[in-house]
């Protein structure tokens, strides 16, 4: 799991249990907070001056600058708009040989001054929050990687409609769960579009696509998709064919007069950690290698042809740590984006993270009725269902991911 450090082992489900626990009472320190922390009161900060870069020790970290980096980044007045949080500096005019005729430590800034008198100040707290050798170890997004016995022995409860729409506290505990699990769930949604409309949006902004904005539909293949029918869906993720694949998506079960229809759901960052650890060269392998997936659809009323391509799983490349899953095998495209000694390569790799996310222990299985919507993390989170029969009657949308981590940071989260 990852916390601080890139952890290359799963917890168990009890610990998983006691973390959330702890979760709930306070916000998890990140590694490179507690640098932080020890930076700014340290007063024994030193440093040296290389040819090309400024060498910074304290709190018993090194951090190395970059002279035009730290010219770059002056947060004083006329290099830096505090009130807009944007750049006054234009960073072409920098002088790439440039260096500081003075460097001092004082109060826990640094203080550099450059040619023609300019002062730049930087706390030691933002230096160490921003060093290259901090983040490398740090994780962007905190989160438990679970299987189903570790998700149903965490006891996560979903929000409840009336308060979820009034009370902010309970769309952070909502969204608390989004983050860390890549599920949430809100209960006692009337069972309508237009509830389930507000709903989302109380999250997010709507994400409209080809299939609309809002979208209801049973299985009459009004759509060249498999999803309009009724035979079983395996795990995969959504508009894999995107460019950008949608960030969220989100289902409400309005009717359903019939038998079957579990919705299948899989942890795909659990998997391809799993893969991480027993098979890394087939772990990178994945990461590297470009993939085309298609939507082709040719009907009376919708002609759409879109391609998405890019790795099966997607790394921050400073610390390796996985942010997308890239994973449908009804819409993956002919593979031509790989040599041909490579191939056999992709296919063993490929299929043993298939093997992984369909081990059955790592299956979550819930029955969506009217009332229940869930929302998942399409960059996460593979979706399935089981064959069903009857009506039944789907709504849901696809949200937008960066106004859901923007409303998540306005939260404190």
């Amino acid at each position: 799991m990852m916390f601080g450090t890139l952890r290359r082992t799963v917890r168990p489900a009890l610990e998983q249990a006691q973390l959330l626990s702890g979760l709930r009472k306070a916000q998890i320190p990140w590694r490179h907070k507690t640098h932080i922390r020890a930076c700014a009161a340290a007063s024994s900060a030193t440093f040296r001056l290389h040819e090309d870069c400024l060498e910074l020790s304290c709190g018993g970290t090194s951090m190395r600058f970059n002279y035009v980096w730290l010219r770059d980044h002056c947060r004083s007045a006329s290099s830096y708009n505090s009130s807009t949080n944007q750049r006054n500096l234009d960073t072409g005019s920098i002088d790439l040989t440039i260096r500081p005729e003075r460097t001092t430590v004082e109060d826990g800034q640094l203080v550099l001054t450059w040619s023609g008198g300019h002062i730049s100040k930087y706390s030691l707290s933002w230096l160490a929050e921003n060093c290259y050798e901090v983040k490398k170890q740090s994780t962007e997004q905190q989160r438990i990687l679970w299987n189903s016995d570790i998700y149903k022995n965490a006891n996560i409860t979903a929000a409840k409609w009336d308060k979820f729409m009034s009370c902010d506290d309970e769309l952070k505990k909502f969204l608390q769960n989004y983050l860390l699990y890549g599920i949430a769930f809100v209960d006692d949604v009337p069972a309508t579009v237009e509830a389930t409309e507000a709903v989302t949006q109380r999250v997010s902004l709507i994400r409209e696509t080809t299939y609309g904005r809002m979208w209801c539909f049973t299985s009459d293949f009004s759509r060249g998709d498999t999803a309009y029918s009724q035979l079983a869906l395996d795990r995969h993720t959504d508009t894999s064919y995107f460019q950008e694949p949608c960030g969220i998506q989100v289902f409400h079960c309005l009717r359903h007069e019939g038998t079957g229809g579990k919705t299948l759901l899989v942890d795909g960052f659990y998997a391809a950690e799993k893969l991480r650890q027993e098979s890394p060269e087939n772990f990178e392998l994945l990461t590297r290698v470009p993939i085309r997936h298609e939507y082709l659809e040719n009907t009376d009323s919708h002609q759409n042809r879109m391609t998405g391509i890019g790795p099966v799983l997607n790394v921050y490349p400073w610390n390796n740590e996985v942010y997308l899953i890239r994973y449908n095998n009804y819409d993956r495209s002919v593979i031509n984006t790989i040599p041909h000694d490579t191939v056999r390569r992709w296919y063993v790799a490929h299929r043993e993270l298939t093997t992984e996310l369909r081990r059955p222990e790592n299956e979550l299985w819930i029955k969506l009725t009217p009332g229940k919507v869930i929302f998942i993390d399409n960059w996460r989170v593979l979706h399935g269902r089981d064959s069903f029969t009857g009506l039944r009657q789907l709504c849901g949308c696809y949200l937008t991911r960066d106004d859901v981590l923007s409303t998540a940071h306005r939260l404190g989260l």
